[in-house]
Formats: C-alpha cells, structure tokens, sequence
C-alpha cells in the first residue's frame, strides 16, 4: 500500500504513468506476487494521512506500507514537530497491523531557510533510525534538478521522470519483498 500526496497520485499526468502503477507492473514483470494499493491524495499532509491510516490498513490489510508523505506539511511551513509526529505515530500504527514500512524522504527547496530544510529532512532520517526501517532519502533523486524531467510547476515530475522514481523506490523496496 502507497500512502502519500501527488507525488505518489501521478499528479498532473496518467495514472498509468506515474511511479505506483509502474511499481505493480515491475513488481509482475520480477515475479513477485504482490498487488499494489495506492491510497495517495494529492496535496494530503501527514495529519490527513494519520486521519486515513486506520481504514486504509483495515480495508487492505497491507504487508507492506510505502510512507511518502510530509512534503505539504513542508512546503505550508507547518510546525516540524507535528509533523515527526504524525510521521512517528503512523510507523508505530502500521507496524502494530504487522505491516513493513518503507519511509520515503523528501528534500525541500532552500529558500525555506537553511535550518528549517536541514530538520525537516533530518526527521526522516531520525524516524528511520529509531525504528530500523528503511529509507528513501529523497525521492526524486535525479529529477528535481532536471528542469525536463519536472512539470511547469516546478514541484511534480512529468509521465518522462516516473521511472526514475520508481527505480529511487525499488532499490530499498527489492529487499522488503518475499517471492
């Protein structure tokens, strides 16, 4: 199950272009025998994904839960703290319905201050840690600094940049995963 924001609901382009329905095709394609959830709302932030937690998890009973979620709380410049929070207390309700996590890190734009970018990447590093889980450091690793790999907003990556996206996941989803 992929609980996250636009990044990971193919905001602005096909859904059968973006990352997560590549993720079920690859998924196939290597032959693992997993079906592919995807409970991302465009603009969601860590409380609405808290919100929606609880249903999703009982409704799809997931083995494993994609966690990419914060970039909205950042870029609204909400508090860090309920953010970590919100991030913290969806992990432990995840692993309580016996699901891996995979935690997906996001990187903001400098202009929300040096300090400000430094701890809000920091908390995914931190919660990675703390429980042992595996983290994407940045999602679009190799596609946020590529103006062609980006739409005209600057902030969502085009149909071009889903593979790339979905290879920045799979090399530490591919570990989690059981033939």
């Amino acid at each position: 199950m992929v609980l996250g924001d636009s990044l990971s609901a193919a905001y602005g382009i096909e859904q059968s272009a973006g990352w997560v329905h590549l993720l079920q095709q690859h998924l196939v394609k290597q032959g693992y025998h997993y079906s592919v959830v995807n409970v991302s709302i465009s603009g969601e932030t860590t409380r609405g994904g808290l919100a929606r937690l609880d249903q999703s998890l009982k409704t799809h009973h997931p083995s494993i839960v994609i966690v990419e979620l914060g970039a909205n709380d950042g870029l609204r410049g909400l508090l860090l703290g309920e953010m970590q929070t919100n991030l913290d207390t969806i992990i432990t309700q995840t692993r309580r319905h016996n699901a891996q996590v995979l935690l997906v890190g996001m990187h903001l734009p400098p202009n929300y201050g040096p300090a400000y970018v430094r701890k809000f990447h920091q908390i995914y590093v931190d919660l990675a840690a703390r429980y042992r889980i595996p983290l994407v450091p940045f999602l679009l690793e190799g596609v946020a600094t590529n103006a062609a790999l980006m739409q005209s907003d600057g902030l969502h990556p085009t149909g071009a940049a889903q593979p790339q996206v979905l290879d920045n996941v799979w090399q530490y989803l591919q570990g989690m995963l059981r033939k």
